[in-house]
């Protein structure tokens, strides 16, 4: 087995307990995202799929103590386990403009650098962007984005012959899906 087949290994064996605390709601996901992250970083790089070679959480591991604190203080949140943050139209807007322009912007750059997948490269990556930007505020239709880009990634990965990622954004899928489902169930709008 080569060096990138071990490499999409670390990343199925970390994402899948990333994946689990997401919809959970704990904070000790985001260390497992970041492992995660930079093991796909080293992949999708090595593929030429720049846009999704650098996703981060930090700031999300800060926002979600803050915010599961509020919980606990409100003693009407009695049994809600999710924090929930709203999505306001100054965020829904800002979203829609860095997805159209970061999107336009990354297609030009990844055809200079003469990426594989330019698209799908650019839109999934702001995709992400948006949808981790929504997870570390609690906005629960981050699922609904994370649905749609990991359907895109499962695409992009399988066409690109990286079988064990294709299978970590199946699952990804699949956990997504249920954690929409869980976290409207579950959760508590603190703000």
């Amino acid at each position: 087995m080569d060096i990138i087949r071990i490499i999409e290994l670390l990343a199925l064996v970390t994402g899948v307990p990333y994946i689990i605390l997401e919809v959970l709601q704990k904070n000790s996901m985001w260390y497992f995202g970041i492992a995660t992250g930079l093991a796909c970083a080293y992949s999708f790089a090595v593929q030429h799929l720049w846009s999704n070679a650098a996703l981060m959480s930090v700031w999300g591991l800060y926002q979600w103590r803050k915010d599961a604190k509020a919980l606990e203080k409100d003693s009407e949140n009695a049994g809600a386990t999710v924090h929930l943050g709203r999505l306001d139209g100054r965020i829904a807007l800002w979203s829609a403009v860095a997805f159209v322009v970061g999107t336009a912007f990354l297609v030009w750059l990844l055809r200079v650098l003469d990426g594989s997948s330019t698209l799908l490269d650019s839109a999934s990556a702001m995709m992400s962007v948006i949808a981790t930007y929504w997870l570390a505020r609690s906005i629960p239709y981050h699922w609904i984005i994370w649905i749609v880009t990991d359907i895109i990634l499962v695409v992009m990965c399988f066409t690109q012959g990286q079988y064990w990622l294709t299978a970590l954004y199946l699952a990804y899928v699949m956990a997504a899906a249920y954690g929409l489902y869980h976290w409207s169930r579950k959760g508590k709008y603190i703000n």
